[in-house]
Parts: C-alpha cells; sequence; structure tokens
C-alpha cells in the first residue's frame, strides 16, 4: 500500500510539472520536431545536390574520354581538320573542369582535378599535372581517389626529377586509410628512388624489407624486392 501511494504521489506531481509548464514542453517538443525535420530535409538536399554534382563530373569525363586520343597524339593533324579546333575544345573543357572542381568538394571536385591532371598529364605538362593531382587527393582523400592521385602525383613529380617529392607522395599514398591495391607498388618505388636516385642504401634496404612484411602474399612485388635486398646486401 506504501508504494501505491508513493508511485500516486510521484504521478501527481508530474501530472502537475505537466500542467503547469505544458506550453514550455510543447515548445520544446516543436523544437525537436522542427530540428528532426529540417535534419531529414538537410540530408535530402544535400543529397540531390551530390547526385548532380556526380552527374556532372560524369559529363566532363565523357568529353575528356571523347577527346583523349587526340590530346595523346604527337601531331592534330587529320584530327583538328587543320583549324585548331581540337585545341579549342580542349581549353574549354579545362576551364569548365577547373570551375566545375573550384566549387565542388568531396568525390565529385575530387574527380574533376583528376580529368584536369590526365589532361596535363597527356600533354607531358608535369608541373600541371602534380598540382592538380595534389588537388584532387585534397579534395576526395577519405574516397578511392586520395590514394590514385598521391600515387599519380608521385609520377608526375618523378618525371621533373623531384625524387625526395616523389618519394613523400608514395609514402602519402600508402598511408591513407583507403583500400589501395597499388600500395605495394608504391612501396617498392620507394626503395627504387632510395636506391637509384637518392644513394641512401640503407633507406633503399629499409624499404624493400618493410614491403615484405606489410604485403608478404604479393608475390610480384615480394620476388622484386628480394631481387633488390640480395643484390643490395652482396655489393
Amino acid at each position: 500500500m506504501q508504494n501505491n501511494n508513493q508511485n500516486e504521489k510521484a504521478g501527481d506531481k508530474i501530472n502537475d510539472f505537466v500542467q503547469k509548464n505544458r506550453k514550455a514542453i510543447f515548445m520544446i517538443l516543436g523544437i525537436i520536431v522542427f530540428l528532426l525535420a529540417g535534419s531529414v530535409v538537410v540530408l535530402s538536399v544535400s543529397d540531390v545536390f551530390r547526385k548532380k554534382a556526380i552527374a556532372e563530373v560524369e559529363e566532363l569525363s565523357r568529353r575528356y574520354e571523347d577527346l583523349r586520343h587526340e590530346i595523346t597524339s604527337e601531331s592534330h593533324e587529320g584530327h583538328d581538320h587543320g583549324d585548331g579546333s581540337v585545341d579549342v575544345d580542349v581549353e574549354t573543357l579545362l576551364n569548365d573542369l577547373n570551375t566545375f572542381a573550384k566549387s565542388k568538394s568531396g568525390f565529385a571536385g575530387g574527380k574533376a582535378w583528376s580529368i584536369i591532371a590526365q589532361i596535363h598529364s597527356d600533354k607531358k605538362e608535369w608541373p600541371a599535372a602534380e598540382d592538380a593531382w595534389l588537388k584532387a587527393a585534397k579534395a576526395a582523400s577519405k574516397t578511392y581517389l586520395g590514394p590514385i592521385s598521391f600515387f599519380s602525383g608521385a609520377v608526375a613529380a618523378e618525371e621533373q626529377g623531384k625524387w625526395e617529392q616523389a618519394v613523400m607522395l608514395y609514402e602519402k599514398s600508402i598511408s591513407l586509410p583507403v583500400e589501395f591495391p597499388a600500395a605495394p607498388h608504391a612501396q617498392f618505388s620507394i626503395g627504387r628512388l632510395y636506391e637509384d636516385k637518392l644513394n641512401n642504401i640503407p633507406a633503399a634496404l629499409e624499404a624493400y624489407r618493410l614491403l615484405l612484411i606489410k604485403w608478404p602474399n604479393i608475390t610480384t612485388w615480394v620476388n622484386l624486392a628480394n631481387s633488390r635486398i640480395i643484390a643490395l646486401e652482396n655489393r
């Protein structure tokens, strides 16, 4: 009986509190409902904009693929009909890509920067390619484009003879918490640069041995690393 009386008193107190503060309670509940509804709307709108941005960058990618053969050709003769139309198309595409990339972040922005980088790589404009690859990596660091962009930036750095920069970028391609199938290749490239370009044999050996530890089942790169370790140790 005592428990029943206590429960009744507690219920009365709660009821009194609700009655006295019902306006404030209803306002708080209304705010919560409003915030939840707003969150749903924001997420829905964000999803719409994200899908729209991806569709736009895929169209830009399609335009690049249409021009890629002409871009990589040694001469535009026979492709631009002698009027320079391909050069104009490429320049227009680059302008559109730059405008898009600067206004977007995440995957869509990173994809746009990566297309810019590919165009400059096709034209062997390595400083511009490296710069664009780094911007792609920054924009899309949480996606698969992150490590790919750092790796490709390292290749562009190598083309310029920037060996230490290339090592740093290969290391970044491996360090991101994103699955990267070319990671053993990147690790071997670090050892190769230390060995062939920077003349740092201890660092080269360390890089090759790290490959054996981290990717023992990737036979091709393990065999290559083992062969270099044996060669360096027998010098």
